[in-house]
C-alpha cells in the first residue's frame, strides 16, 4: 500500500506551485529559443508580406472612395443636365397629328396648304365630319382639328392636353389658315379650370407620385437591408403607397384645391398605384444592380420619363425615342391619367392604369424569379453588409424603430415640399404687381389709362408706373426693371407699342404680350412688340439658364452628402476644401461643357460660365456642409428644401418671379438658386451686366456658411469614420432566427423526434471516430446559444473611414465573411 503523500501548509504549496510554474516556463522557453534558432526567417517575411498587401488594399480602397465622391455627382448631374438640356431647350414640332374635317374639296385643299406651310412639323389627316375631329381632339389622338365651312375655320384644340401643345399647334395652324383668306376662329373643348391655368398640376402631382416610389430604394439598400426581403418588402410598399396617395391628394383637394373633391377616388387609385408600380420595378432593379439601383432608377423615371411624359413639354416636340418611351414608362403613365382624370372626366385613363398594373406585375415576377434562381444557385447567399450606419449621421440606433423612422421621414419630407412649395407656388401662376411703365404723350394721358386699365383688370395684376419718357422705359426694361413698357398711341403712330424683353423672362414676357395685345384688339388696334432681347432658337422657351443653375446646385450639396458617406476621413475642413477646390472646377467643366459644346443650348461664354460655375458649387458645398455636420444624410431635407423646393419658384427662371406666391417673391433676392439663375442670365443674353451682385450673395452663403462649419467644428468635432453601433448584435439576432428556422424545417415528424428523445439517442454516439457530426443548434437563452455555438461580434469593416469595433470577447480571428453576415434579401 502506497504512503499517503504529506499534507502541506497552504503557504508551502503556493510556493511549490510557483517553483513548478517557474520550472515549466523556463523550460519551454528554452525550448523555443532553440526551435526558434534552428527556424528560418520565413514567418517574418511572411508577417510582412501580409501587412504590405494590407497596406495595399486599404490605400486602394482609400483612392476609390475619394474617387467616387467625383464618379457620383458626375453621373447624377451629368445624365440629369444631359438629358433635360438635350431634349427641352430648343423644342420644335414635328409631325404633331392635326386632323381636317369639311367637304372633300375644302378638306383636301386645307390639307394641302397646311401640308406645304410646315411639310415636317405637323401630320395632317382628313376625317368625315366635325364630330369626329372634336372627338378625335378630346381623345387626345389628334393635337388639333380644322373644320371648314365655306371661307370659315373653326380651329379646335384642348388646354387640358397641354399649354404648350396648344400654343405651339395654333401657332404653326393659324398663319397658314389665315393666309388663305380664311376666316378663323378658335375653341378650347377642354379647357383648364381657374386653380390650374397651366395644367402644372398634373405636372408636379406626377413629379411627387415619382418620386416617392424610387427615393426609398436610395438609402433602404445601404441601411436597413433586411427590410428587402420580399415577403418584408411588398406589404411596406402597399402601405407606403397608400400613405403617399393619401398626402397628394390632401395637398392637392382640401389644401390647394386644384383637384374636385368628385375626382377623390379617381386621384387616390392614380396615386396608389402609380408609387406601388414603381417601388415594384425599383425593387427588381435594387435586387439587380445593388445600392446603384438608385441612379438606373432616376435614368428611367426622370431622365427619360419627364421628356416622356408629355406634361412639361409636347412629346411631339421630342425626339422620335420619346415617343416610344411615352407608351410603357411609368412617369408618362401616370401624368396622362392624372391629366385624364383632371381635364377630361376619366376619358381614356384606362389604357395609362394598364401600362402601370403590367408594370408592377412584372417588376414583382421578375423580382420572384431573380430571388428563386439565386436561391437554387447558392441557397447560402453573400451576405448584404451595411455601408450607411444612420441617416442623421450619427452611432447607428439600436432600436429599429428610430431606424426605420428615419427611413420614412426621407422620402415623405421630399414628397411633402415638392407637393407644397412647388406645386403650391407654381401650381397657379398668374400676374400679382407684375411692374409695367405705360409711356404717354402726356402724364395725364398715361395716369388715365392706368385708372382704365386698374378698373377692367384690378389692381393686383400690374404696377402700372405712368411716364412720357419713351427712351428711358426702354432702358428700364432692358434693365430688367420694369417687365414691359406699353407705348400709347398718338397723333404719329396710331398703334399700341409695347417693350419687352424676352430673354429676361419668357413667362412674364407671353403674359404681356398675350393681356396688352387684347387690350391692342378691343380699342381695334394692332399690337407693335419690340422685343429688346429676344431669345435665340437654341433657347426658345428660356429654360437654359435654369437648367444650367440646376446643374451648379446638384453638383455643390452632392460633393458633401456623397463625401460623408463615401468616405468620412474626408469630412474634416483641413481635407474637404482642398478636395472641394479641385472637385468645383471639375463638375462647373463638367457642366459648362453640357450647356455649350454637347448640346449646344449656350454658345459661347465659356470662361465666364466655368468661372462662376466654380464659385458657385464651392459655396453651395459649404452650406450643405452645415446642415451634413448636424444631422448627417438627412441634411438632403433641408438643403434641397432651400436650394430646390423654395429656389426654383423664387428663381425667376421658368416662372417670373411675379407670377408666384409674394413670399417667393421676396425670397428672389436672396437664395442661392435665384443667385445662380440671374448670374448665367446675365452671362448669356444681357454682357454680364449684373454678375457682380448675383455672384456677392452667393459668395456670403458660402462664406457665411464656413464659419458655422468652423464653430460647429470647434464645439463638435466631425467624425471620421462611421459608427455601426450595436449591427453586431443585430446581425446575431438575424443568425439567431435563421439558424431556428432552419433547425424547423429540419426537424421530422413529432412522434419520430419524441422516440428518439425517449431512447435517449445522441448523434455523437453514432458518429465514428475522428468524425464530426454537424446539427443545427437552436438555444432559447442567447447566451447559452453563444456559448454552444460562438458567433462573430464585430460590425463590419469598410475600409479606412469605417468604425470597426468589436464588443467584449469578440473573436478577431474569424474571416471577414462572418463579420459582415447580414440576411439575404432570398
Amino acid at each position: 500500500m502506497a504512503t499517503p503523500p504529506p499534507q502541506l501548509t497552504r503557504r508551502e504549496a503556493r510556493e511549490h506551485e510557483s517553483h513548478d510554474t517557474k520550472h515549466d516556463h523556463d523550460h519551454d522557453y528554452e525550448q523555443g529559443h532553440d526551435q526558434a534558432s534552428e527556424s528560418t526567417d520565413e514567418p517574418h517575411t511572411t508577417d510582412a508580406k501580409a501587412e504590405a498587401a494590407a497596406a495595399k488594399r486599404a490605400k486602394a480602397e482609400l483612392i476609390g472612395r475619394t474617387a467616387a465622391i467625383f464618379i457620383m455627382p458626375l453621373i447624377m448631374v451629368g445624365m440629369m443636365i444631359t438629358g433635360y438640356l438635350g431634349t427641352m431647350h430648343s423644342p420644335s414640332a414635328n409631325d404633331m397629328p392635326v386632323v381636317v374635317a369639311g367637304s372633300d374639296s375644302n378638306a383636301a385643299d386645307t390639307k394641302f396648304t397646311l401640308d406645304g406651310a410646315e411639310p415636317d412639323a405637323l401630320d395632317i389627316d382628313t376625317v368625315e365630319d366635325a364630330h369626329t375631329a372634336r372627338e378625335m381632339v378630346f381623345d387626345r389622338e389628334a393635337s388639333a382639328a380644322v373644320v371648314i365651312k365655306g371661307d370659315k375655320a373653326m380651329l379646335y384644340t384642348a388646354g387640358g392636353a397641354g399649354v404648350q401643345q396648344q400654343t405651339t399647334v395654333t401657332g404653326l395652324v393659324m398663319p397658314a389658315l389665315q393666309e388663305e383668306g380664311l376666316d378663323v376662329e378658335t375653341e378650347d373643348i377642354a379647357s383648364l379650370p381657374d386653380d390650374d391655368p397651366s395644367g402644372l398640376g398634373a405636372m408636379f402631382l406626377m413629379t411627387a407620385i415619382v418620386m416617392a416610389g424610387y427615393l426609398p430604394f436610395s438609402v433602404l439598400r445601404s441601411n436597413s437591408p433586411e427590410l428587402l426581403k420580399f415577403k418584408r418588402i411588398v406589404p411596406i410598399l402597399g402601405a407606403w403607397a397608400a400613405a403617399i396617395a393619401g398626402l397628394v391628394w390632401t395637398v392637392a383637394c382640401p389644401i390647394l384645391d386644384i383637384v374636385d373633391v368628385k375626382d377623390t377616388v379617381a386621384v387616390l387609385g392614380v396615386a396608389w398605384l402609380g408609387v406601388f408600380a414603381i417601388s415594384c420595378v425599383q425593387l427588381f432593379i435594387t435586387r439587380i444592380v445593388g445600392a446603384m439601383g438608385v441612379i438606373v432608377g432616376i435614368f428611367f423615371l426622370m431622365v427619360l420619363g419627364m421628356p416622356s411624359s408629355n406634361l412639361s413639354y409636347p412629346v411631339y416636340t421630342m425626339p422620335a425615342l420619346y415617343r416610344f418611351t411615352h407608351e410603357i414608362l411609368p412617369m408618362p403613365a401616370i401624368g396622362e391619367a392624372l391629366r385624364s382624370v383632371l381635364y377630361f372626366d376619366g376619358k381614356g385613363v384606362t389604357e395609362h392604369l394598364l401600362v402601370l398594373a403590367i408594370g408592377a406585375v412584372l417588376g414583382l415576377l421578375l423580382t420572384k424569379a431573380y430571388d428563386f434562381i439565386s436561391h437554387r444557385r447558392n441557397p447560402d447567399p453573400k451576405p448584404l453588409d451595411v455601408n450607411i450606419p444612420s441617416l442623421h449621421g450619427g452611432r447607428r440606433p439600436d432600436s429599429k424603430v428610430w431606424r426605420y423612422i428615419s427611413l420614412i421621414v426621407f422620402p415623405l419630407a421630399m414628397v411633402t415640399m415638392m407637393l407644397t412649395f412647388m406645386l403650391g407656388a407654381m401650381g397657379s401662376p398668374t400676374p400679382k404687381d407684375m411692374p409695367v411703365t405705360v409711356v404717354g404723350s402726356s402724364t395725364e394721358q398715361a395716369k388715365d389709362t392706368i385708372a382704365d386699365l386698374e378698373k377692367s383688370m384690378g389692381k393686383d395684376m400690374f404696377d402700372f408706373t405712368a411716364t412720357t419718357d419713351k427712351e428711358e422705359a426702354r432702358a428700364q426694361v432692358e434693365d430688367r426693371d420694369e417687365v414691359a413698357a406699353l407705348v400709347l398711341p398718338t397723333q404719329k403712330n396710331a398703334e399700341f407699342g409695347l417693350i419687352a424683353n424676352e430673354a429676361g423672362n419668357n413667362s412674364a414676357y407671353q403674359v404681356v404680350n398675350r393681356i396688352f395685345d387684347q387690350v391692342a384688339s378691343a380699342q381695334d388696334m394692332e399690337l407693335d412688340v419690340d422685343n429688346v432681347a429676344p431669345l435665340p432658337d437654341r433657347d426658345k422657351n428660356g429654360v437654359v439658364v435654369m437648367y444650367v443653375a440646376m446643374g451648379w446646385i446638384l453638383a455643390g450639396f452632392m460633393v458633401v452628402i456623397v463625401g460623408a458617406n463615401a468616405n468620412p476621413w474626408s469630412r474634416p475642413l483641413k481635407r474637404m476644401i482642398p478636395l472641394t477646390a479641385v472637385y468645383a472646377p471639375f463638375m462647373s467643366l463638367v457642366v459648362t461643357l453640357i450647356a455649350g459644346p454637347i448640346t449646344g443650348a449656350v454658345d459661347g461664354h465659356f470662361a465666364q460660365l466655368w468661372g462662376a460655375g466654380i464659385i458657385a458649387i464651392f459655396c453651395i458645398a459649404m452650406f450643405a456642409m452645415v446642415f451634413e455636420r448636424l444631422i448627417g444624410m438627412l441634411a438632403i431635407i433641408p438643403v434641397i428644401g432651400t436650394l430646390m423646393f423654395a429656389g426654383m419658384p423664387a428663381s425667376n427662371g421658368a416662372i417670373s418671379e411675379y407670377m408666384i406666391p409674394s413670399f417667393f417673391t421676396t425670397l428672389h433676392d436672396f437664395l442661392p438658386m435665384a443667385a445662380a439663375v440671374e448670374t448665367i442670365r446675365s452671362i448669356i443674353y444681357f454682357d454680364s451686366d449684373v454678375v457682380t451682385e448675383h455672384m456677392q450673395v452667393l459668395g456670403l452663403w458660402g462664406l457665411v456658411s464656413l464659419a458655422l462649419v468652423f464653430l460647429i467644428d470647434s464645439i463638435k468635432p466631425p467624425r471620421t469614420e462611421h459608427d455601426f453601433g450595436n449591427l453586431h448584435l443585430e446581425r446575431e439576432r438575424e443568425r439567431d432566427k435563421q439558424a431556428r428556422k432552419q433547425a424547423k424545417a429540419l426537424e421530422g415528424p413529432k412522434s419520430a423526434q419524441g422516440s428518439a428523445d425517449a431512447r435517449g439517442f445522441d448523434a455523437s454516439d453514432s458518429a465514428e471516430p475522428g468524425q464530426t457530426v454537424q446539427s443545427t443548434i437552436v438555444a432559447d437563452d442567447p447566451n447559452e446559444y453563444h456559448r454552444l455555438s460562438p458567433r462573430p461580434t464585430m460590425a463590419p469593416t469598410t475600409g479606412d473611414g469605417m468604425s470597426n469595433r468589436p464588443a467584449e470577447g469578440a473573436d478577431r480571428s474569424e474571416s471577414s465573411d462572418q463579420q459582415e453576415w447580414i440576411p439575404s434579401t432570398v
